[in-house]
């Protein structure tokens, strides 16, 4: 089916419709880890590096877009451990042994996001240091080019992942470009707002965190065979947000009514 021919058909647009937001609800995981990682820049270099993170992500599923045959053939299995799981509720083995490429990168970057998520916790937890105590080399924590290489290694995760469901989801290459394309603008625009979001409110970087230990989780069970549906996934992580929501408007009303308290007093 020609260029032209899509445009005409219902089905097709259905599909790039459904395709952009499976991409966009996708590229949320990408988006919370480039925001938590570049927030921990300079802010000169915040901005910067937030580009830079999306612009790889996009290089990176675009590039894979033109390599498809190579992207479907890494499900193909490349050793197997000859072990059965326990049975599952149909009798089937509850986990794969049969390993490929695209499970081994998932659980390699499934363990990554755990340990970085992990570390960040450790160091929210620590609290800021005092500045008689570190140098500001230290206090910054990261530099601009170690930023910018966990951000590409998680790109090649979620790209993978993003691309591996758009196939799933169409055979028209055209409209896979087209939703990809449409879903990484959208974290363009997105990346300052939900970054800014983050670090103007620290207790939801514990959230973002939490949320990056489950994706972590998600992945190395994905790598495994066990599919867990990400409605589930991302039902918890909506429903946690809200309560965090209510959280903050709550405390910036106690804020307000203290400063309206204080004022009075005067």
């Amino acid at each position: 089916m020609d260029f032209t021919s899509l445009l005409a058909d219902p089905a097709a647009w259905a599909a790039l419709v459904t395709l952009i937001v499976m991409e966009v609800v996708l590229g949320i995981d990408n988006l919370i880890f480039i925001s938590i990682l570049s927030n921990k820049l300079p802010e000169a270099d915040r901005q910067k590096a937030r580009r830079w993170g999306i612009g790889l992500a996009l290089v990176m599923r675009l590039g894979l877009l033109t390599a498809i045959a190579w992207i479907v053939a890494l499900k193909a299995p490349v050793f197997d451990l000859g072990l059965a799981g326990p049975p599952g509720a149909h009798g089937e083995p509850s986990f794969e042994t049969a390993f490929s490429w695209r499970d081994l990168i998932l659980i390699a970057g499934g363990l990554f996001l755990m340990w970085k998520a992990t570390k960040e916790i450790h160091h929210s937890m620590d609290g800021e240091p005092s500045d008689d105590l570190l140098d500001k080399k230290q206090v910054v924590g990261i530099t601009f080019a170690a930023a910018i290489v966990q951000i590409l290694l998680l790109d090649i995760v979620f790209s993978i992942d993003s691309i591996l469901t758009a196939v799933g989801m169409t055979e028209h290459v055209e409209i896979m470009y087209v939703a990809v394309i449409a879903a990484v603008t959208t974290m363009l625009f997105a990346a300052d707002p939900l970054a800014n979001f983050i670090n103007k409110n620290p207790t939801v970087v514990m959230l973002a965190l939490g949320f990056l230990l489950m994706i972590g989780m998600v992945l190395i069970a994905e790598g495994f065979g066990a599919h867990i549906p990400k409605g589930y996934i991302y039902t918890a992580m909506a429903f946690s947000a809200g309560v965090e929501v209510l959280n903050i408007v709550s405390r910036r009303r106690r804020e307000r009514l203290k400063r309206a308290a204080a004022q009075l007093s005067h």
